[in-house]
C-alpha cells in the first residue's frame, strides 16, 4: 500500500508533470501517437471484437525471436489510449532484436470491457502468441510482458495469473508462461492505486471502481485477484521503471517485497523522465530506459 510521504511524492510528481505551460517540455499522449513506427508485418485478431487485435513486429534475420508482449495505458478507461501510444516503442524493441506483439484490448466504456473483459483480453492477447508462432518466426519459450501506465499493472498481473485458481473467471485455461514482467510507470499495488482519490487525481476522474463493477470494499475478492502484488512471488523476473504514476519509492517498496519472497526485481529511477517521455523513444528519457528495456529482456530471454 501506498505510505503517507508516498501518496505526497505522487501528488507532487503529478502536478509537474501534468500541470501548467512551465513543464511543457514533457510529452502528452498524443504527441507520442505521433511518432514515427515501423508498419507491423501483421495485424491479427486474438478474438472476435474489433478491438481484440494486435500488431506484430519482427527484428531482421531468420528469428525465431523472443518476444514482448506490449500492453499500452490509458486510465483503464476508453479513451484515453490506444496502442498507437505503444507503436513507437514496439518498432524500437524490434529494431533491437526483440518481436514485439502490441495489442489493442476493450477497457472501461467499451462494450465487454472492464471486469473481466479486460484481464480476459490481456491473458488471450498474450496467449495469441502461440498461435502466431505457428507461422511467424516467433520464440513462445522466451516471451516478456510488458506494460505502461496502467498496461503495467496487465504486464505484472500477466505474470501472476497462472497462480490464481483453475477455477478463476479471469485466469484463462492454459496461461502462456512467461520469461518476465516490464512494468513502465504503472502501479505495482494495484490496491493502493484504488484508494479513494488517487486514481481520481491521476486520471480526471475515477476509473477503478467503474473498471472493477464496484469498490475494495464491495469487491474484495475481485481485487485480490486483480492485483499481482497479493501474488509475490510472482515466480518470473520482473523490472520497475519508476517516474510519475509509480514514484520511486513505491517501487523500491514493492521490489523489497518481492524479492524477500524470493524474486528477482530490477528497477530503474526514472522520475525526472516524464510519463509519456519514457515511453518515446528520441527523448532524453529514453536513451536510459530503452538500453534497461532491451538489457533486462535479453537477460531473462538468453538473447544476444
Amino acid at each position: 500500500m501506498l505510505v503517507r510521504g508516498s501518496f505526497v511524492v505522487v501528488i507532487v510528481a503529478l502536478v509537474v508533470a501534468f500541470a501548467g505551460t512551465a513543464f511543457a517540455q514533457h510529452l502528452r499522449p498524443r504527441d507520442v501517437d505521433r511518432l514515427p513506427s515501423s508498419t507491423p508485418q501483421l495485424v491479427a485478431h486474438y478474438g472476435p471484437d474489433p478491438l481484440e487485435y494486435g500488431e506484430l513486429r519482427l527484428p531482421s534475420g531468420a528469428g525465431p525471436f523472443p518476444v514482448a508482449v506490449v500492453i499500452h495505458g490509458g486510465c483503464w478507461t476508453s479513451g484515453f489510449a490506444t496502442l498507437r501510444n505503444t507503436a513507437p516503442l514496439a518498432s524500437a524493441l524490434a529494431e533491437r532484436g526483440i518481436a514485439t506483439w502490441n495489442v489493442e484490448y476493450r477497457q472501461s466504456g467499451d462494450s465487454g470491457g472492464g471486469w473481466p473483459g479486460t484481464f480476459l483480453d490481456w491473458g488471450a492477447a498474450t496467449d495469441y502468441v502461440r498461435v502466431l508462432a505457428r507461422t511467424q518466426p516467433l520464440d513462445v519459450t522466451h516471451v516478456v510482458v510488458m506494460g505502461h501506465s496502467a498496461g503495467a499493472h496487465a504486464a505484472l498481473w500477466l505474470a501472476s495469473r497462472a497462480k490464481l485458481p483453475a477455477a478463476s473467471e479471469i485466469r484463462g485455461s492454459d496461461p502462456l508462461p512467461v520469461a518476465g514482467a516490464v512494468a513502465i510507470d504503472g502501479p505495482a499495488d494495484f490496491a493502493s492505486f484504488a484508494a479513494p482519490g488517487i486514481d481520481a487525481f491521476v486520471c480526471g476522474k475515477p476509473v477503478i471502481a467503474p473498471f472493477m463493477g464496484g469498490s475494495l470494499a464491495e469487491l474484495p475478492g475481485r481485487y485480490r485477484a486483480a492485483d499481482p502484488a497479493t501474488r509475490v512471488p510472482l515466480g518470473v523476473p520482473q523490472a520497475l521503471i519508476a517516474s510519475i504514476v509509480l514514484p520511486h519509492a513505491d517501487a523500491a517498496a514493492y521490489a523489497k517485497k518481492a524479492r524477500a519472497a524470493g524474486d528477482r526485481v530490477d528497477v530503474l529511477d526514472g522520475e525526472n523522465g516524464g510519463h509519456f517521455d519514457i515511453i518515446a523513444p528520441g527523448t532524453n528519457a529514453w536513451k536510459t530506459v530503452g538500453p534497461f528495456i532491451v538489457r533486462f529482456v535479453r537477460s531473462v530471454t538468453g538473447a544476444s
